[in-house]
């Protein structure tokens, strides 16, 4: 979640609102926006991760590493 502070009227914004003052500091999902982003100071950018965990990473790179075996079947 991503927390912004509007330094002209001084409300940390959340997602999904704004701060509502001439600026219009405007938060959404993992972005932000505003009049001037000179006037905005970033005070928290932890975002969720979709990512895997080191297991699962590593679960992923042996399995990339297997060949593929070829069956031979005979026909009549």
């Amino acid at each position: 979640m991503i927390v912004v502070r509007c330094k002209l009227c001084g409300t940390e914004v959340k997602s999904p609102h704004s701060c509502g003052c001439p600026n219009m500091t405007t938060v959404t999902g993992d972005t932000f926006t505003a009049v001037d982003l000179n006037s905005v100071v970033v005070v928290n950018n932890k975002t969720e991760q979709d990512g895997f965990t080191s297991q699962d990473l590593q679960w992923q790179e042996q399995r990339r590493k297997r060949k593929v075996r070829k069956l031979n079947f005979e026909v009549r």
